[in-house]
C-alpha cells in the first residue's frame, strides 16, 4: 500500500478515536505508531524503532525520547510524544533540543499524534532550531503534505535531499505568514514604505491612519484581482454547453427542492474549473448541487467526482476524492483557499484522465 493511502487511512480513523485517547500512551499506541509504520519502519525492529531510548546528557541522567529511528545503524530521528490535544512548541521537547546536540540524528519530530512539528539544525549546526521547518495536521492532509512526509519514510529517506528543502519549506512559511498578517493588518512599517513613494507632503498622524486603510484595502483588491484575472483567463475557451456559465453570478434556487447555489458555491466552481481546464476542457468540469453539498463532477458523470463544496454549516470544507471515490475532507475559510489544492485536484483529475492530467 502507497504511503498516501496509509496516512488518509489512519487520518480517517483519527476523529472516531479522539474521544478514547486519554493519556500519552494510548496516543502512541493508537496513532503514532501506526503512523512510524505508514512510512515504512518496523516498530517491532528494535534495532530500526527504539522506545524510550535512554541517554546520559551532561549532568541530566536517565532522560528518555519516546522513539528513536534508526537506519543503518545510525540514528536519523527524534521524536517526542505528548498526548492528544496538547499543545506544542519548543517548551515541550527539552529532551528533543538536549538530546539533538549529542546524537547523529539531523531530525526531531515533537507530535501528539494529530498534529506534527519536524524540526532541524538550518540556524546553527547540531543545535536544534526553535522553530520547525515543517508542520502539518493528519486531520488537514493535503497533497503537498503527503510528498514531504514521505520523503521520511524508509523507502525515500535521503538526509541531503530534506535538508535540501528544509530552509526553503521553513522560510517560506513564516513568509507566508507575515503576508496573511500584513494582508489582514498593515504594519506601520509596511504602510510607510508604500506611503513615502506615492505621497508627497508630511506624514503625519492622520496621513497614517489614512494610508493605514488604503494600503490594506489596494493589498486586498490586487490580490483579489490577480486571482480573478487568472480564473477569468481560464474559463475564456469555455461555451455554452458549460452547465454554469463563467459571467452567471447570481445565486441559483430552486423552491421545489430546496436547493440555493450560494455566490460562494458558484465562486468556487469557477475556481476549480479554472484549474482544471489547463488539462481538460472546461465545459467538461460541471457543478450538481444537493441539498447537503454541491458536487463537482468531470463529464456530469457522478462516478467521476472531482470534490464537493460543503459549505452550508457554518465551517465550510472542500471534500476531496481519493483514487476509491472516499471524500477527504479539508477545512477552508474561503473559496479562494482551493488554491492551496490545485495539486491534489489534479491528482483527483487523474483518476479518470491519467494522460492529460500528466501533460
Amino acid at each position: 500500500m502507497d504511503i498516501a493511502d496509509s496516512l488518509q487511512q489512519l487520518a480517517a480513523r483519527i476523529p472516531s478515536q479522539l474521544s478514547h485517547l486519554l493519556t500519552e500512551e494510548a496516543t502512541k499506541n493508537a496513532l503514532i505508531m501506526p503512523f512510524i509504520q505508514a512510512l515504512g519502519y518496523n516498530v517491532f525492529d528494535p534495532t530500526e524503532v527504539i522506545p524510550e531510548y535512554t541517554a546520559d546528557v551532561g549532568t541530566k541522567k536517565g532522560e528518555k525520547v519516546d522513539y528513536v529511528i534508526k537506519r543503518e545503524n545510525k540514528m536519523i530521528i527524534l521524536w517526542e510524544c505528548k498526548p492528544v490535544g496538547a499543545k506544542l512548541g519548543l517548551n515541550h521537547a527539552s529532551q528533543l533540543y538536549r538530546y539533538f546536540s549529542v546524537t547523529e540524528a539531523r531530525f526531531a519530530i515533537l507530535t501528539n499524534g494529530v498534529d506534527y512539528q519536524i524540526y532541524t539544525d538550518i540556524e546553527a549546526a547540531n543545535k536544534m532550531d526553535e522553530k520547525p521547518f515543517f508542520e502539518f495536521s493528519m486531520l488537514a492532509l493535503d497533497a503537498r503534505a503527503i510528498e514531504e512526509i514521505r520523503k521520511f519514510s524508509k523507502a525515500a529517506f535521503n538526509l541531503e535531499n530534506i535538508l535540501s528543502t528544509a530552509s526553503e519549506l521553513k522560510y517560506t512559511k513564516q513568509i507566508q505568514a507575515l503576508i496573511a498578517k500584513e494582508l489582514e493588518s498593515p504594519s506601520e512599517e509596511f504602510v510607510r514604505h508604500f506611503t513615502k513613494q506615492v505621497y508627497t507632503g508630511t506624514i503625519t498622524a492622520s496621513v497614517k491612519i489614512q494610508f493605514m486603510k488604503l494600503v490594506g484595502d489596494a493589498f486586498r483588491e490586487f490580490i483579489k484581482g490577480r486571482v480573478n484575472q487568472r480564473i477569468q483567463s481560464a474559463l475564456e475557451p469555455s461555451t455554452p454547453e458549460a452547465q454554469i456559465s463563467p459571467q452567471d453570478t447570481t445565486p441559483i434556487s430552486d423552491e421545489e427542492d430546496g436547493i440555493e447555489t450560494t455566490p460562494e458555491e458558484i465562486e468556487a466552481f469557477h475556481i476549480v474549473r479554472g484549474l482544471l481546464s489547463k488539462h481538460v476542457a472546461p465545459n467538461r468540469i460541471v457543478m450538481r448541487d444537493t441539498k447537503s453539498y454541491c458536487g463537482i463532477l468531470l463529464d456530469d458523470n457522478n462516478r467521476k467526482p472531482i470534490c464537493r463544496l460543503r459549505f452550508n454549516g457554518s465551517q465550510k470544507y472542500l471534500s476531496l476524492m481519493d483514487s476509491q471515490k472516499n471524500e477527504e475532507r479539508q477545512t477552508i475559510e474561503q473559496p479562494i483557499d482551493i488554491f492551496l489544492y490545485e495539486k491534489r485536484l489534479m491528482e483527483t483529475l487523474s483518476y479518470y484522465e491519467p494522460k492529460k492530467a500528466e501533460s
